[in-house]
């Protein structure tokens, strides 16, 4: 794969191999982070499980203390007086039948997440095909299947981000952005990790966080050592 220059240069402070503690990998990826925007932090988290098995599944949400830095759209579908508290509580959209009617025959999918209600997703649940690969399906463990709309709504505003394994056994997740600097981004990232650790499965034997790889948009991933990880909630 070709690189850019500027990706190439970025790299040459980043120590082939070499395994960072968690402060140190973030202050490096700020100093690395040079685009003309303000990037996004993630985190990408490779777990010690095998997501085909339904008793290795790592799933959840978590509230971000400082936010993620994007202003989320969010979807609420419910019926009757939970539409008018969801939109006192926030909510970018609302609706029910008609919204997702609109999902299924127009496909449109402008929001960042969905959040229903127990009631409706009998009707919710025929959209899977459509929001599921691009993780806009809600669900139960993650909060977003709920009677509190007006909470799930405040939560989402404010921060909360789902966590989910992929078919390669990896969490991605965003954990902020570049200008939020170091202390703000190691908060966020410390309460996404626990939580992480937390739900580790019963299941699961030996090693569970395999490597942990910070980056910001445009640049390289910085490794951070797993083994202090899994020591997080201890």
């Amino acid at each position: 794969m070709l690189r850019s220059k500027k990706y190439l240069e970025s790299v040459k402070p980043v120590g082939k191999g070499k395994l960072y503690e968690i402060k140190e990998a973030l202050e490096l990826c700020l100093k690395i982070a040079k685009a003309k925007f303000d990037e996004t932090v993630e985190t990408h988290i490779r777990l010690g499980v095998d997501s085909k098995h339904a008793d290795q599944q790592v799933r959840g949400a978590v509230i971000l203390p400082n936010g993620t830095g994007k202003n989320l759209r969010v979807l609420a579908v419910c019926k009757g007086e939970n539409q008018e508290i969801a939109k006192k509580a926030g909510a970018d959209f609302v609706g029910a039948e008609d919204v997702t009617n609109k999902i299924q025959n127009e496909n449109w999918i402008d929001f960042d997440v969905m959040i229903t209600t127990p009631d409706m997703m009998a009707v919710v649940g025929r959209l899977g095909k459509i929001l599921g690969p691009r993780g806009l399906m809600p669900n139960p463990k993650a909060g977003s299947v709920t009677p509190d709309i007006a909470k799930a709504v405040k939560e989402a505003k404010a921060g909360k981000i789902e966590y989910r394994l992929d078919k390669t056994n990896i969490i991605h997740c965003p954990i902020g952005k570049v200008s939020f600097g170091k202390e703000k981004l190691y908060e966020n990232f410390l309460v996404l990790a626990n939580a992480i650790v937390k739900a580790k499965p019963a299941a699961s034997k030996g090693q569970y966080i395999k490597s942990c790889v910070l980056s910001s948009t445009m640049g390289p991933g910085i490794k951070i050592s797993p083994i202090k990880l899994e020591h997080l909630s201890s």
